[in-house]
């Protein structure tokens, strides 16, 4: 199923109304996410701009003031009584931008969100014609696919309500999420050992 999200019928939303969609349904559910795109982009974020730019060092900095935020974010999830389960698929050698996400992870991961990591090689049998989707599935209410524009940049989603479609992907993901690797072993293994990124 995770394949066919594609393909399936939903409703294309902006930005802004997706991310009203997702707040209005982010309550007292598990919070599923895929992540299979090795690059995006993420315009307005002090950080990632720091990165962009070529400032590993200064990119690091901004992205440690996040720590206080990042813990408030995790315990008011528990508050709302959501439970989240992000997958992200990595191929190797890692991206600079994989790289710097990693960083923010390791801030969720300590904090307290399960986070996993999956190599790429573990999901080609679901992608024959092509990657997967990057994903997100709100308890059995919806599921969207986050769609970017061909440099990475968010623009939008499309909402799929289709209670059988849902449970499949979820089922589909929850599988792969088992058999994935933790966060922070993974990021001790393969992320910390790194040098800066070349951009």
């Amino acid at each position: 199923m995770l394949d066919r999200i594609t393909d399936l019928p939903g409703t294309e939303l902006c930005l802004a109304s997706y991310s009203d969609a997702f707040d209005e349904a982010y309550e007292g559910l598990v919070f599923w996410k895929l992540e299979r795109r090795q690059t995006f982009r993420e315009p307005g974020v002090p950080s990632w701009e720091a990165f962009a730019s070529g400032d590993w060092n200064r990119a690091l900095k901004l992205n440690e003031r996040e720590r206080d935020a990042v813990r408030e974010k995790v315990a008011d999830d528990r508050r709302r009584g959501v439970e989240s389960r992000r997958l992200r698929v990595v191929e190797h050698p890692v991206t600079p931008y994989l790289q710097w996400e990693m960083q923010y992870f390791r801030l969720l991961a300590e904090a307290g969100e399960d986070l996993r990591v999956v190599d790429a090689p573990a999901v080609r049998h679901l992608e024959a014609d092509r990657l997967l989707p990057e994903i997100v599935i709100l308890g059995d209410h919806v599921l969207f696919e986050v769609l970017y524009d061909p440099e990475g940049t968010a623009y939008g989603a499309r909402r799929i309500d289709d209670p059988g479609a849902i449970a499949r992907a979820r089922t589909e993901l929850a599988d792969l999420y088992l058999a994935a690797e933790s966060l922070l072993d993974y990021f001790e293994r393969e992320i910390a050992v790194l040098p800066p990124p070349a951009l």
